[in-house]
């Protein structure tokens, strides 16, 4: 049997912490889907387009096999479900994380009961990185190409050059 894991997010930008927990998630099962959330939640302002973050997820992401990029703009659940997959992919990067993740967790479950969620924690020096400060950081002039990929660092730059 074939596991698939879905690994959600907004990816506004795809960080190389997000990259991290793919590259180690891809380890971990056959087939993993990076669902890219086509209606962030309503807290957050995308700077890209939905097709810009599919676009630099897969570009970003294109040296790990077996995992596709996909946008979805239903319910979790329910793109799981379309997707036949076993897991939902999730990474902690503090203790703050954690209730929120265990609410995610706890809902998912009821909804889609045979699905389990996995949590990951980044490697070390990714774990303070986050999209909105990656954001936050370039805005304001500083340099992010540390914590992207160099590709992402550009698009970003660009984005807010405008």
């Amino acid at each position: 049997m074939t596991t698939t894991a879905i690994y959600p997010g907004t990816f506004d930008p795809i960080t190389n912490g997000h990259i991290d927990l793919v590259e180690r998630g891809a380890k971990l099962f056959d087939r993993l889907i990076i669902g890219v959330a086509a209606f962030p939640s309503p807290s957050k302002k995308p700077a890209f387009s939905n097709q810009e973050r599919l676009d630099l997820a897969r570009i970003a992401l294109g040296h790990v096999p077996n995992i596709e990029v996909k946008a979805f703009d239903t319910l979790l659940a329910h793109f799981v479900a379309a997707e036949n997959a076993q897991v939902i992919l999730r990474g902690l990067r503090a203790v703050s994380d954690f209730e929120y993740e265990f609410q995610l967790a706890s809902m998912n479950r009821q909804l889609i009961q045979d699905v389990e969620t996995v949590f990951l924690t980044p490697a070390e020096q990714y774990a303070y990185i986050s999209s909105s400060l990656v954001r936050e950081v370039a805005a304001l002039g500083g340099d992010i190409e540390k914590f992207v990929h160099p590709e992402v660092a550009e698009a970003l730059s660009a984005r807010l050059r405008r």
